[in-house]
């Protein structure tokens, strides 16, 4: 099937959507060792290994190219190549994340690590002006959130540095249900404060709850969430306060968050009111473009083509993206629709 329309994805990490052929060349330099005897076996290792019996376990699956992701070349390649990427796949605006305080191991600090991936930004925009690209600064919970809170508030003050000069907005991302993710709510309070659009994962691997936290400090975009469809009481809530959740499908199954494409909830959310887009997670990692993710949407999800569209007019509006990109990419959806 094809999918001739503007392409919207705002669930998007950076250190699990590179090309494997660069994180083997940076690794061959870097002398970091490989699970694999060449490139074909490390494509074969990533494709073998999709498949995690847990949230935690996929996170793991990120430290061989966080270790070669630790200097400001290859942040800015490896951001400049997932534009290119992007855009050759059909996709008119994504939303790329990563959190700086991981890749400060090799000297890098937080502000040098967001102006090497900006420059990535910077050049592969330039190489490809029909797309647009927002970048998301997650914070990160490693634990108790006591663990690295400072690291945390720097993520931050540091968006808001870099707010409007290719940062668009945060997150918090990593080990969901360690801690109440309300103990996160001062870190989202000063968000508000220096007017930083946010997003939040959760109800991802653990239950509702962890929505219910995310909508009282304010979020209005959950990455994932599909867990919330278990309490129907705060799917209405969600639906009256116009939240938007960041599904992705394939990224849910591989971590056993839920059992199948058929079983998946997206559609009976979407039909409950909640705003729902579709997004990749980890293009790598996942194996799985945009173009992928819809087709398993239609053929198994319960989705239409009209669904899609729908999706996507929900994923630009929810995005924190300037008014006149979004405004361009829902005319480009109205005539897709024509």
């Amino acid at each position: 099937m094809r999918f001739d329309f503007p392409q919207v994805e705002l669930h998007l990490h950076l250190d699990g959507s590179f090309r494997p052929e660069t994180v083997w060349e940076l690794a061959e330099a870097k002398g970091v060792a490989m699970p694999a005897k060449d490139l074909a076996g490390y494509r074969d290792y990533l494709a073998a290994t999709a498949d995690c019996a847990s949230v935690n376990e996929y996170l793991e699956r990120f430290e061989l190219p966080l270790r070669v992701m630790q200097d400001a070349a290859a942040l800015t390649r490896i951001t400049r190549e997932l534009i290119w990427d992007l855009a050759d796949r059909g996709t008119a605006y994504a939303e790329i994340r990563f959190a700086p305080q991981l890749h400060t191991r090799e000297g890098l600090d937080q502000r040098r690590a967001v102006e090497a991936v900006l420059e990535g930004h910077r050049q592969g925009m330039a190489e490809r002006p029909d797309i647009d690209i927002g970048i998301l600064l997650c914070m990160m919970c490693v634990g108790p959130e006591t663990a690295n809170w400072e690291a945390n508030a720097e993520t931050v003050e540091t968006a808001a540095e870099y707010l409007g000069r290719g940062v668009v907005g945060i997150d918090l991302a990593g080990a969901e249900g360690i801690v109440p993710l309300r103990n996160f709510a001062p870190l989202f309070r000063r968000a508000a404060e220096l007017c930083i659009p946010f997003t939040c994962h959760a109800g991802d691997s653990p239950g509702p709850d962890t929505v219910a936290d995310a909508l009282d400090f304010g979020a209005r975009r959950i990455g994932h969430g599909h867990h919330i469809y278990q309490d129907p009481a705060l799917v209405r809530r969600a639906a009256a306060l116009g939240v938007t959740l960041e599904i992705c499908p394939t990224s849910n199954i591989q971590c056993k968050t839920q059992p199948s494409y058929e079983a998946h909830p997206a559609k009976n959310l979407m039909e409950m009111g909640l705003g729902v887009c579709i997004n990749t997670d980890n293009t790598t990692l996942a194996g799985v473009t945009l173009a992928d993710e819809y087709e398993h949407c239609v053929h198994e999800m319960g989705f239409t083509y009209e669904d899609l569209l729908t999706m996507n007019r929900c994923a630009i509006r929810a995005s924190f993206a300037p008014i006149e990109v979004k405004e361009r990419i829902l005319t480009g959806l109205k005539k897709a629709a024509q």
